[in-house]
């Protein structure tokens, strides 16, 4: 999967059925939130605007009232009664529900299992399960809605971080620190991509063109969607970030484990940090305005001949001279400040030298850096340990 054209959901979830489940009074099966895992297909029936802030990642949008239907007869029943809103909500309801019946689930086949939820898992999830449970599929409605959902997702986010054993990839702007750690994934690798996460390269040249970052709700669901699939018994790589990757903060206990964790630092010469800073960002070098206009926010930092001369490299296209420039008088100094402050095991990380930058280069050293990762023994490895431990004792105590 593309990860960079694909934050905002992940592939479909297939799994065993999920465990036993408690019925409402419509006969309705409702599960919580750590049986998400049960299902073909997660349908979040709350309004367009809902889903864009924040959903279960993976669900897909069926909404039941769109937004301007949602206004409509949250009106009537602030200015009018509840009758009337009822009345009318139900003839809107009715005719989603009918439109998402053609549309997306005619083709569902007798044992698709669905589960829906909207906002507390109230009327609008309830309709549209009774719906498709008098159809004959055994839907389900997620107990407490999306309230309940995000509550699990705060109070992981407090806890998980810790759990894990993480290794904190350092490098100066430039190093192929986002390369790395894809080619550690693609090597076997636990792999948090934060930037990825977040469409955000984490400097003041980091927007990504034409992809505007998710809602902090967003970010925090893609992480702890990413958290619960990690296993506890091998290392998690992510970026030495500092607390926030452009508009969005890294949750504080994540943010803590990070910098309380060992490194490996990714060394580069300039010459190749300037190739692939090139390559990365060749946006900037088909749209020279672009940059120019960024590079304003640096005025107050630099004054007005040092951005006016970057400018004029930029427009003369002299993109070596300027990605040196900017590296040297403003990343490096910047990045070694921050890392240096949040980072104290620095010193004694595993360095890892770029030599080029072909994928073979970053796949050496990711299994260069593989190589050294630590590794807790699984549960099942503990058992059989002991059993061996015991089998040994009894041959002793045999003889």
């Amino acid at each position: 999967m593309n990860r960079r054209n694909d934050m905002h959901s992940v592939a479909k979830i297939t799994a065993p059925p999920p465990p036993a489940s408690k019925s409402t009074a419509r006969g309705l099966s409702t599960v919580t939130v750590t049986q998400l895992s049960g299902f073909d297909e997660i349908i979040d029936v709350r309004s367009e605007g809902e889903f864009a802030e924040d959903h279960i990642p993976g669900a897909v949008s069926c909404p039941v009232l769109s937004n301007d239907e949602r206004a409509r007869v949250g009106t009537l029943y602030q200015q009018v009664s509840s009758f009337e809103a009822k009345k009318t909500g139900a003839a809107l309801i009715s005719a989603n529900i009918a439109h998402h019946l053609r549309e997306r689930f005619h083709n569902r086949p007798r044992e698709w299992r669905p589960l829906v939820y909207c906002w507390r898992g109230g009327s609008r999830s309830g309709a549209l399960a009774h719906v498709l449970r008098q159809v004959g599929w055994r839907v389900a409605q997620l107990d407490g809605g999306y309230k309940a959902y995000r509550r699990r997702v705060l109070a992981d986010l407090a806890v998980l971080p810790a759990q894990y054993e993480w290794r904190a990839v350092c490098g100066l702007t430039g190093s192929g620190k986002s390369r790395l750690l894809r080619a550690l994934e693609e090597c076997g690798g636990q792999v948090l991509d934060l930037e990825a996460l977040a469409a955000h390269r984490g400097s003041v040249l980091g927007n990504l063109p034409d992809m505007p970052q998710p809602s902090q709700k967003m970010f925090e669901s893609l992480i702890w969607n990413a958290l619960r699939r990690f296993s506890p018994s091998r290392s998690i790589y992510v970026e030495a970030e500092s607390k926030k990757i452009g508009a969005l903060r890294v949750p504080d206990a994540l943010i803590a484990a990070m910098w309380a964790s060992p490194c490996a630092v990714l060394e580069a010469p300039v010459r190749l940090r300037v190739a692939l800073l090139k390559a990365e960002y060749v946006h900037f070098i088909s749209e020279p305005a672009t940059l120019v206009a960024k590079l304003e926010c640096l005025s107050g930092l630099y004054g007005r001949a040092v951005i006016a001369e970057w400018k004029k490299l930029a427009f003369a296209q002299r993109w070596d001279e300027l990605t040196e420039a900017l590296l040297v008088m403003h990343y490096d100094p910047a990045y070694t400040r921050s890392t240096l402050k949040h980072y104290p095991r620095l010193s004694s990380a595993l360095r890892l030298e770029l030599a080029a930058t072909d994928e073979g280069e970053f796949k050496r050293l990711a299994q260069q850096c593989l190589s050294h990762e630590p590794r807790k023994a699984t549960s099942e490895e503990n058992r059989e340990a002991r059993g061996e431990r015991q089998e040994k004792q009894g041959d002793k105590g045999a003889a």
